[in-house]
């Protein structure tokens, strides 16, 4: 049996021996995994609350584990000091103690930096901008831009990009932003005619 397991390699003159192939389990690779999961714990963000073990108790008093969940809930809470509306997963009981306490408070008291929580931000100035500046796309300067204006009516590639109706970004020629719009608004009263 040894002698089948090793051979005499032509390169050093060593003798090699190998190992037989072991069996694994059958695991599926990480490249078919397009998104990790990653099972989030069922604990509250601001109180720590946990699932509890317990038994479930037969009419004969069997007694069977089981786990008694805490009551989680995926809640936005307005933030008064960030002007902003905040995204928490936490326990109905902490609900009720935000209620009295407040969240400043709680977050404090649980380690949380609210600034880096997600959220919707209500700013006034914010809902200003976004008011002033609806069916724009916010788009950085490029420094190689064409300057010439000549060359840049004659050009065929789009360079502005406009919202369209379904929220999608078009590219269209500049200067003809307001054409654009004009059709979209003449195609959404159509369709607001038709029904």
């Amino acid at each position: 049996m040894a002698s089948l397991c090793s051979t005499q390699s032509l390169f050093t003159g060593r003798q090699t021996t190998f190992q037989p192939a072991r069996t694994a389990q059958r695991v599926a690779p990480a490249s078919r995994c397009l998104v990790p999961v990653v099972q989030a714990s069922k604990t509250c963000e601001l109180n720590g609350k946990r699932r509890n073990k317990a038994n479930a108790v037969s009419f004969s008093n069997k007694k069977n584990r089981k786990w008694q969940e805490p009551n989680l809930q995926a809640k936005k809470f307005y933030w008064a000091n960030g002007q902003r509306w905040v995204n928490l997963r936490v326990s109905t009981k902490a609900i009720k103690t935000i209620e009295k306490n407040g969240l400043d408070s709680m977050a404090k008291e649980a380690g949380i930096d609210l600034w880096k929580l997600p959220f919707v931000d209500v700013r006034p100035e914010r809902l200003q901008y976004l008011q002033e500046n609806k069916g724009k796309v916010p788009v950085a300067v490029n420094p190689r831009a064409m300057k010439n204006p000549e060359k840049l009516a004659a050009s065929k590639k789009p360079r502005v990009p406009v919202y369209t109706i379904t929220g999608r970004i078009a590219w269209v020629r500049p200067g003809t932003e307001d054409l654009y719009t004009r059709d979209i608004k003449e195609q959404v009263k159509a369709v607001e005619g038709q029904q």
